[in-house]
């Protein structure tokens, strides 16, 4: 009987240790957030890598984005994303070729370069996980799991700078099996952007191919 109840004690100490740091994950997530969108603009550089063992895929990427609000300018896979808070042009070098669509992000869970520093506000649960030491900073990590059974995410881990706020690493694991990995390399918050810094000018793609999509 004693031992019974010190399992039955045991038991109810874990589970609300573990609600307890769950909640401590909700409010380290919501400091990240708020701290993201005091920034009347954000300007990084990122590294990251593609690995599916099962298709054989192992790539490396490299990118840089700017953003303000809902606006934004990525380049991400030799394509440059540009939304002007109405339209997004992805414009594709290589091909020659512009893609202008309409964004919208009613209902969607997937990350997007619109959501990509605030996409785990919603849509997920989140759990405390480990904490890392890189390069003399402490990055705490939190496990995001999406809450629809649809998503094409199985988990997320945010690694996020325990002094700065900042969102230094994710993390994501796909139900295909590919794991994206992307690490900040540098932040500029606040900078002075040019007018045309979210803007796109048909004029400087003479003779390509620019389909705008319904």
């Amino acid at each position: 009987m004693k031992n019974y109840i010190l399992s039955v004690f045991m038991v109810f100490a874990f589970a609300k240790a573990a609600t307890a740091q769950d909640a401590q994950a909700d409010k380290l997530l919501h400091e990240v957030a708020q701290k993201f969108k005091s920034y009347n603009n954000v300007s990084f550089t990122y590294k990251g890598n593609f690995r599916n063992p099962k298709s054989g895929t192992d790539m490396d990427v490299q990118g840089d984005a700017t953003m303000a609000g809902q606006k934004y300018h990525v380049n991400f896979l030799g394509t440059t994303y540009i939304f002007d808070g109405k339209k997004q042009y992805a414009v594709n070098s290589e091909d020659q070729q512009v893609t202008i669509s309409k964004v919208s992000t009613n209902g969607n869970q997937m990350i997007t370069p619109s959501n990509i520093l605030t996409f785990y506000e919603k849509g997920y649960t989140k759990k405390w996980d480990i904490i890392q030491n890189e390069g003399g900073r402490k990055i705490q990590f939190i496990k995001l799991t999406p809450i629809k059974s649809n998503s094409e995410y199985k988990s997320v881990l945010l690694g996020i700078d325990v002094n700065t706020k900042h969102i230094k690493k994710a993390i994501i694991t796909e139900n295909s099996g590919t794991v994206a990995t992307f690490t900040l390399k540098s932040l500029k918050t606040n900078e002075p952007l040019p007018k045309s810094s979210f803007t796109f000018d048909a004029s400087q793609y003479q003779n390509w191919v620019i389909q705008e999509m319904n």
